[in-house]
């Protein structure tokens, strides 16, 4: 019998017991009302099957009575308990990259980070949201018409969806943003890296709907903790396919209110999902089995 597992991971003995032992990884998630998060699950069940003692903690700022301004201290933390990295989620994505030595090629181009990789004393950003957004999208919508998308919400994740869409081919990205001026700077963003008319922003829902195909929601709203919709439900018509995020809870107000109008929908489960395979790989060098963390994700 061998002694090396299959998926790569490479066990030691213990010199006081004799005993073969496999690496541990201890990772964490940064970010406010994150207590339903399954991302925890997700990736220490994958841990466990690839031979790893895998440790996932929450470090909840609203359960710690903290915000973005502790992100220095935590990280320091992190980095001295030993973590090999830190997810980011809302509201840090785009405030952590002032604290940060180096940006992945994504990350620097969208503006927001979702993984932090902490190794040798530094300490190095990535953004894996957009590729679980690409992946998702491909397996669940990928005969969908592109030709207009209308996205809600140009925060941290938002910059990471609408680069996806775009990548996978959307003719334009409409983008709606309770901050205006964030929106725009989105949108001339994108049409740096992708080409001008491929973006731009409005501050009308009902116009920007009128001529779309799809629209996508990457606000917070529809969260446990922040129910609602981003977008009126008169507003969604039987041709519309409609996206959302927010994965807890998996069927939001808005995607019940578009099934129930006849609309293909997607929700934020495959991208959850995909945004974790990338950030496992990232913290442990091992390619993860997306097929297996999708089922795993399903019977939660």
């Amino acid at each position: 019998m061998t002694n090396e597992d299959p998926s790569g991971a490479k066990p030691q003995v213990d010199e006081a017991s004799g005993l073969w032992t496999y690496p541990s990884v201890l990772v964490g998630l940064i970010g406010a009302g994150i207590q339903a998060s399954r991302t925890p699950s997700l990736h220490e069940r994958e841990g466990a099957q690839q031979g790893l003692c895998y440790i996932y903690k929450l470090i909840d700022l609203e359960v710690l009575g903290l915000d973005a301004r502790s992100l220095p201290e935590i990280l320091t933390a992190a980095e001295r308990f030993g973590f090999a990295g830190v997810n980011i989620t809302h509201p840090c994505k785009q405030a952590v990259i002032p604290l940060l030595d180096e940006l992945s090629s994504d990350a620097a181009a969208l503006g927001a980070v979702n993984t932090v990789v902490l190794k040798g004393g530094r300490r190095v950003g990535h953004n894996t949201d957009w590729w679980g957004f690409t992946e998702s999208f491909r397996r669940e919508l990928s005969d969908a018409r592109c030709d207009c998308v209308v996205q809600f919400g140009a925060g941290g994740a938002g910059a990471a969806v609408a680069h996806a869409l775009l990548t996978l081919g959307a003719g334009e990205v409409i983008v709606i943003d309770i901050d205006e001026a964030r929106a725009q700077n989105l949108a001339a963003a994108l049409c740096d890296r992708f080409g001008q008319g491929r973006a731009s922003s409005s501050s009308s829902p009902a116009g920007a709907l009128a001529g779309a195909n799809g629209m996508v929601n990457t606000t917070p709203l529809g969260m446990a903790k922040y129910p609602g919709m981003a977008v009126p439900a008169d507003l969604l018509r039987r041709d519309l396919w409609v996206a959302d995020i927010v994965y807890f809870p998996l069927e939001t107000e808005l995607l019940r209110q578009a099934r129930a109008r006849g609309c293909r929908t997607m929700s934020g489960g495959g991208m959850a999902v995909f945004q974790a395979v990338g950030a496992f790989r990232l913290f442990t060098g091992l390619e993860p089995n997306a097929d297996r963390m999708l089922r795993h994700f399903s019977q939660m």
